[in-house]
C-alpha cells in the first residue's frame, strides 16, 4: 500500500496536510514530520499545513499552521494523519481536494479519504509515518525526525505502554540517528512549572472511584472557568494524574465545555474504546475519547465503564 500512497505523492505538486483537532504530539508530529519528508524528497511541490493552533504543542520546529485559501485545494492532494473519523478533521477543507489519502493508526471505524493506510499495531501515526519513509527509501532530514520522534514518545507513554515493540525502537533509532537533542526535547514535554504542579494537585485530589474501582474526575463548567487552563491541559492533560493506582484498571476524566462534556477514556488491562465508540467517539484499545452532550450522558458513560470492570 505504501507504493500506491508514493505513486499519489508523485502525481501532485501541492499536498496539503491535515490532523485532527486539539492536536496530541503525535497528530503534530505527524504532520510535521511528514511535511519536511516531502520538502527533502520533493523541494519542487507546495506542500501546506493546517489546523487549528498548536497549543502545548508550540513549542515544536515549525508548528504555525499555513492560511491558505479554499482555491488552493483545486487539483490539490489533502493527507489527513492521525485522525479516526472525519468529524474530527481539523479543517474540514481537505473534502475538496482533487485526491484525499490518510495515514492513521487508530482502531478502524470508517473508511472517509480515497486511499487509506490504518494500521493500529502501530503505537503511533508517527511510528507509521517513519515506516512508510523507510521503506519508500526517503530522506528523513533532522527537523523531519525530531517531529517524528516527538509523536512517537508521547503517544507511547514514553515507550512504556503496550503498544510499544521491537519495531517502535527500531524505527526510533533510525531517527536519533539524524542527531535529535533528546534533553531539550523532554524538558519542553515534561518539565512543569511550581503552577502546573499545583495544578495537578488539585486535580489528584478530585480523583474518585465508583463501586468497581473506575477513577475519575469531573470538572463542571463553572470550575473549568474559573481554572484559567485551555481544554487539552484540562481535559487530556489532567487524565493521567490518575494513573497508576493500585488496584484501577479504568479511569476516565470528563471537563465540562460549551460544547459538551469531553471524555478522556484509559485503561491499564481492557478496551475501552467500544465504549468510546457508542458515545459517538474513537481512539485506541486502551486510551480513547469521546465527547458527549451534558452530565447525564457522562455519568452513563461511567456507568457502562463500572459495569466493564464488575464483569
Amino acid at each position: 500500500m505504501f507504493e500506491t500512497i508514493l505513486q499519489e505523492i508523485r502525481r501532485y505538486n501541492r499536498i496539503i496536510l491535515h490532523r485532527h483537532k486539539k492536536p496530541d504530539g503525535d497528530a503534530m508530529g505527524s504532520q510535521l514530520g511528514l511535511k519536511h519528508i516531502l520538502k527533502e524528497n520533493f523541494p519542487e511541490k507546495e506542500i501546506y499545513v493546517v489546523g487549528d493552533g498548536a497549543g502545548f504543542f508550540g513549542f515544536m520546529d515549525d508548528s504555525v499552521m499555513d492560511e491558505i485559501p479554499d482555491s488552493h485545494y483545486d487539483g490539490a492532494l489533502a493527507i489527513v494523519l492521525d485522525c479516526g473519523a472525519p468529524g474530527l478533521v481539523s479543517d474540514d477543507r481537505y473534502t475538496k481536494a482533487a485526491k484525499t489519502i490518510r495515514f492513521d493508526h487508530h482502531l478502524f471505524v470508517e473508511k472517509f479519504c480515497d486511499e487509506e493506510v490504518i494500521d493500529s499495531s502501530f503505537e503511533s501515526c508517527c511510528g507509521l509515518i517513519t515506516a512508510f519513509a523507510f521503506e519508500q527509501e526517503l530522506r528523513i532530514n533532522p527537523l523531519a525526525a525530531k517531529s517524528l520522534y516527538t509523536g512517537m514518545i508521547t503517544d507511547s507513554g514514553r515507550f512504556r505502554y503496550d503498544s510499544t515493540t521491537s519495531r517502535t525502537f527500531q524505527l526510533a533509532s533510525h531517527l536519533m540517528a539524524q542527531g535529535i537533542d533528546t534533553t531539550s526535547l523532554f524538558r519542553n514535554l515534561y518539565a512543569d512549572s511550581l503552577e502546573s504542579k499545583q495544578q495537578k494537585a488539585q486535580f489528584i485530589r478530585k480523583i474518585q472511584l465508583t463501586e468497581h474501582n473506575v477513577a475519575y474526575i469531573y470538572t463542571s463548567l463553572e470550575e473549568f472557568n474559573q481554572l484559567g487552563m485551555d481544554t487539552f491541559a484540562v481535559s487530556r492533560g489532567m487524565v493521567n494524574t490518575m494513573a497508576d493506582i493500585k488496584g484501577v484498571d479504568i479511569w476516565v476524566n470528563f471537563t465540562e465545555t460549551e460544547n459538551g462534556v469531553l471524555c478522556e477514556l484509559r485503561s491499564a488491562t481492557k478496551n475501552i474504546n467500544p465504549i468510546a465508540v457508542k458515545y459517538g467517539g474513537g481512539g485506541h484499545a486502551k486510551a480513547s475519547g469521546a465527547t458527549v452532550k451534558d452530565k447525564e450522558e457522562a455519568l452513563a458513560m461511567l456507568q457502562d465503564l463500572d459495569d466493564m470492570m464488575r464483569e
